[in-house]
């Protein structure tokens, strides 16, 4: 029974601390989460694609470090997951962001509350019994791992140059 009470406390810790996490996030590297929303906007089949081949070459080492019998090779397996955690983490608050500035247009909130409110329902869709679990968790984790993977290199997605339809502009001389 304290088995069943110790897990169910780390559970409510954890529904606790993603949205702070991610708020941390959006609060303190608010550009480079800025550049992850916007690429997720735009672009979020390239995040994908890009996140899947991040994740392939950060898995290759891990694996490797980890089956090796060495202690500071597990450690340094461990300390890439943790890196690779927290690079999805960044594009999972770029993701936050992005839902939090559509659910801002669509009910007046202001753009904090909006943004805790998106942490929550990610969160809440992830824990969603085996769809999150198995569908959603991963397509999130990639994802935001290649918008933030975008983010940290700076590349920007093309914009469409706009084109006139109004009168032309005519210059005096």
């Amino acid at each position: 029974m304290a088995d069943i009470t110790a897990l169910f406390g780390i559970l409510i810790a954890i529904g606790i601390a993603f949205p702070g996490m991610l708020s941390a996030w959006w609060l303190l590297f608010p550009n480079t989460v800025e550049r992850a929303q916007v690429r997720l906007e735009r672009t979020p089949w390239q995040c994908f694609w890009m996140g899947s081949i991040t994740t392939i070459l950060g898995l290759i080492p891990i694996f490797i470090l980890l089956a090796l019998p060495f202690g500071p090779a597990k450690f340094a397996g461990a300390s890439l997951i943790v890196i690779l955690l927290g690079i999805s983490s960044l594009g999972s608050a770029g993701l936050a962001a992005q839902m939090g500035k559509y659910l801002a247009q669509k009910s007046n909130l202001e753009p904090a509350a909006a943004f805790i409110r998106s942490s929550v329902a990610l969160e809440l869709a992830v824990f969603f019994p085996v769809i999150g679990w198995f569908l959603v968790f991963p397509l999130i984790l990639v994802t935001a791992i290649g918008a933030t993977s975008f983010a940290l290199l700076r590349w920007a997605p093309q914009t469409n140059p706009t084109s006139t339809t109004g009168p032309a502009l005519v210059t005096q001389q």
